[in-house]
């Protein structure tokens, strides 16, 4: 069984394009049979943003933490721990002021972590979490693949590093842009993300 983690992170589910197209993702992995999936919505439940308290037990040993540092540290550890387990992780993006939304970025802040999922080296970091697939959704009102308007995608880069940071290096972007710029462009470019899905989710399944 191959395990999956889905992170979705708009707080308007209803009416969310990655959302959607996370769903759709998980409707045809589901299809093939042999993924068992786990999902946490990061929009709806945001985990909490850092704090003094949690900062102060990022760097030093569990054994010195006092019983208000464990507290605070318990969820992200349970976090980091659903990550460690997932072989795939699938991430719905909504790209919200030109970068991540909030709960995404709450989420990463609480799964970087020290001696947990990145280590310094003597040439420098490297990320614990290796040998997982990760799939990012990104979805946009806009039209963020030319050249010009790509500089004012902070999402694909941010993500692309941060990820890689901690391990997640093996990466596929599948961008839904332009759902604001009237229905044929939308369309058109949701078509391109639902193929682009499903011959994913064919790779996958050879690879098995």
């Amino acid at each position: 069984m191959i395990n999956v983690l889905i992170l979705n992170s708009s707080p308007t589910p209803k009416s969310s394009i990655s959302t959607k197209f996370t769903s759709f993702f998980e409707q045809k992995l589901l299809a093939v049979k042999g993924f068992n999936i786990v999902t946490r919505d990061l929009g709806v439940a945001p985990p909490s943003h850092l704090d003094e308290l949690v900062l102060s037990g990022f760097f030093n040993d569990p054994s010195e933490h006092n019983e208000d540092q464990k507290k605070a540290l318990s969820e992200g550890l349970i976090l980091i721990r659903e990550l460690e387990q997932a072989d795939i992780v699938i991430i719905g993006a909504a790209m919200h002021n030109h970068t991540v939304t909030s709960g995404l970025k709450a989420y990463i802040d609480q799964v970087t972590r020290p001696g947990l999922t990145f280590q310094y080296k003597e040439d420098g970091p490297h990320g614990l979490l290796t040998n997982k697939q990760a799939f990012i959704i990104i979805s946009a009102g806009g039209d963020y693949s030319s050249e010009e308007t790509q500089k004012t995608d902070f999402v694909t880069p941010f993500l692309r590093e941060v990820l890689g940071f901690i391990g997640l290096d093996e990466i596929t972007f599948i961008p839904v842009f332009g759902t604001y710029l009237g229905s044929e462009v939308s369309e058109k470019n949701q078509s391109i993300a639902r193929q682009t899905i499903m011959e994913q989710v064919m790779k996958l399944n050879q690879k098995r």
